[in-house]
């Protein structure tokens, strides 16, 4: 059974003549106002011992009964499946999730993911929306990921990544060498044939995407790329659109490109490096309940590190080759 908490207020007279909908998302700030008209259509808020509707206008004075009521929104079975938890308290989990973890379970994937780990290790996640993930990595996409632990938390969070004040790092390899860093400024939405790709269109969703050079090779870059919005795929979608796809990238990288010369290792590494080269190294925002800020770093996986140590090696190689040759 579902399990209630009743909350009261008194509506300030200040209030007078707003919708009841705005006025409960004031005085009850950690629910969204979305669930908060969903609790007042199903009856669980009363004004003066009345239903009411969500647009229904208040006076001032009166008492606001809310029954809070936590059930299952995440239906999925808790699995043991190791974490690394780069910070803890009650109410958020930061973690470094792996290159090849699915976030949400799916058609493809029932089980084996985030979710059904996170559900082990907090098993009252599944009371949240997502088991309390804002926002999501893609499968081969490593790095660093927070999650809210109670509804209060979700609420804020969700907020600050709507209000853009949540700074997201990542650290990409790219093909070609650029000479400088920029801002990408494309709008996205779902590819009009291909139902598992996005693309760049006009009719799209606002997304922005700042990038700068963080190492030049001979032929491919590594980029810090900052996230200003958090489209589906952004960062792939606009490198490709860029023309400097990211090194792996089997949906928008189309066909393997080597250096001119390439020593047999690094031939080995770019062929046999199976998932894009993304990763979320930083993760800030304001802790949802405190606001202290949280800054957390999720360490660069190994297969990064070596493809960019023979990338490196590969430069060097290079002009060591050149200089000879004088």
């Amino acid at each position: 059974m579902p399990q209630t908490e009743t909350r009261t207020a008194i509506v300030p007279d200040t209030c007078s003549g707003r919708r009841l909908d705005a006025v409960l998302a004031e005085l009850f700030p950690e629910y969204s106002r979305s669930r908060l008209s969903a609790w007042i259509k199903s009856g669980d808020v009363l004004v003066d011992g009345a239903s009411s509707r969500p647009r229904d206008a208040v006076r001032g004075g009166e008492t606001i009964a809310l029954s809070v009521v936590e059930e299952v929104q995440t239906h999925a079975e808790a699995e043991d499946i190791p974490l690394a938890i780069l910070y803890e308290d009650e109410h958020v989990f930061v973690l470094d999730k792996p290159a090849g973890l699915v976030v949400h379970p799916g058609a493809g994937n029932p089980a084996g993911t985030l979710v059904n780990a996170l559900l082990h290790r907090d098993p009252g996640l599944d009371k949240l929306p997502r088991a309390g993930i804002v926002h999501r990595l893609d499968k081969d996409t490593s790095g660093v990921m927070v999650v809210a632990r109670t509804l209060p938390a979700h609420t804020s969070l969700v907020a600050q990544l709507s209000a853009r004040q949540v700074h997201r790092q990542y650290l990409a390899v790219v093909v070609g060498a650029l000479v400088s860093g920029g801002t990408a400024r494309a709008a996205i939405d779902r590819h009009p044939r291909d139902r598992l790709r996005m693309g760049v269109r006009e009719d799209g969703k606002d997304a922005v995407t700042h990038y700068r050079l963080r190492e030049r090779f001979r032929a491919h870059t590594a980029l810090e790329c900052r996230l200003e919005t958090g489209r589906t795929h952004q960062i792939r979608v606009h490198m490709a659109h860029l023309k400097h796809p990211i090194v792996g990238d089997k949906l928008y990288g189309g066909s393997l490109r080597l250096p001119k010369g390439a020593s047999e290792a690094l031939i080995e590494a770019l062929r046999g490096f199976k998932r894009q080269a993304l990763h979320a190294e930083v993760l800030e925002f304001a802790h949802p309940i405190t606001g202290e800020p949280v800054r957390c770093e999720a360490p660069v996986p190994a297969d990064m590190l070596q493809l960019m140590a023979l990338l490196r090696a590969d430069a060097v190689a290079h002009v060591e080759s050149e200089r000879a040759r004088r």
